[in-house]
């Protein structure tokens, strides 16, 4: 059985002036699930995000939300869609029934409906017993809870947050982290985000735009498996001299981990042999080796070669 298509983004352009912030961008986003927007700044994300929140008209191309043309019927279109900006379009001086009551109406809920609407919501993100409360006085956390709140008010199908855990402490950040992996459970969110160790706690797939491309489409796995590994590291309980590990076939470079005696960060050529071979060297020269692991390559690597950069000209 196919899983349902929520979003779908066909040949998507939008031009500034003479210049293309995106350029063809083509993608589906599917029933549940929690998917990361990442890229670099001035990449696009934000265009493209605005474009499918109806909130930008594009240059070319079209977008669906449950099969509606948003060119054709925006209205019908942002039904289905909850939107969290990176700054909460909060008023802070109502209480938070006030300001959920508020939200429901401009979402044009029945108001013999829109009672149990607000305390859905709040149930739904944890700020049940804060009805009464005025939103200024309300932690960072709990005012980012009650953003979500309005974003999934109208039981929208799609939700899009951005940053939503900009400016919160670790805790907080935590507490949010739950939060959307719990509405992603019968609903597709997409989270834009800079941060990467948000999507690899948060998200199920990951979506990549630089330079106004889409440079990755997958699965958090396949992101992260997207570089293959070309190191590994080794300890020992009778090392050996670094000379005769970089003598091993297939070894490239070794290197002595700083402020140990007995680890080794091993360089490696393609291949998967390598290992075995310093297994089998030990087990001949004694040299007893303790442990051996792959280095597997680190998220900002991966985005540092998906957007086309090295380290050095980050640095």
């Amino acid at each position: 059985m196919e899983t349902p298509v929520v979003v779908r983004v066909e040949h998507l352009s939008h031009r500034y002036s003479t210049r293309w912030a995106i350029r063809n961008i083509n993608f589906e986003i599917y029933q549940q699930g929690v998917l990361g927007l990442v890229g670099s700044n001035g990449a696009g994300k934000s265009t493209t995000m605005n474009i499918m929140c109806g909130v930008l008209n594009q240059t070319e191309g079209q977008v669906y939300i449950n099969g509606i043309n948003f060119r054709d019927a925006p209205l019908r279109a942002k039904k289905n869609i909850g939107f969290l900006p990176q700054h909460p379009p909060l008023y802070v001086d109502l209480t938070v029934n006030e300001y959920l009551r508020y939200c429901a109406e401009l979402r044009s809920i029945p108001p013999r409906k829109i009672r149990a609407a607000v305390e859905e919501a709040k149930e739904k993100v944890g700020i049940t017993r804060h009805g009464k409360r005025v939103v200024k006085f309300l932690s960072g956390g709990y005012q980012q809870r009650v953003g979500i709140a309005q974003a999934i008010i109208h039981g929208p199908g799609f939700v899009v947050l951005d940053e939503p855990t900009n400016g919160l402490d670790p805790n907080q950040i935590v507490e949010i982290r739950h939060l959307i992996k719990e509405i992603a459970r019968d609903r597709s969110v997409l989270l834009s985000t800079h941060i990467l160790s948000e999507v690899e706690a948060t998200c199920d797939h990951v979506k990549m735009i630089e330079e106004g491309r889409l440079v990755f489409s997958g699965t958090m796995a396949e992101f992260n498996n997207h570089l293959q590994p070309d190191t590994f590291l080794v300890s020992f309980c009778r090392p050996p001299a670094k000379m005769e590990l970089e003598a091993i076939p297939g070894v490239s470079r070794a290197e002595r981990l700083e402020g140990s005696e007995n680890t080794f960060r091993l360089a490696f050529i393609a291949g998967d042999e390598v290992t075995c071979r310093v297994v089998e060297h030990s087990v001949a020269n004694g040299w007893g080796l303790r442990e051996i692991s792959i280095e597997r390559p680190s998220l900002d690597a991966i985005f540092a070669q998906l957007s086309g950069k090295t380290r050095e000209e980050e640095a």
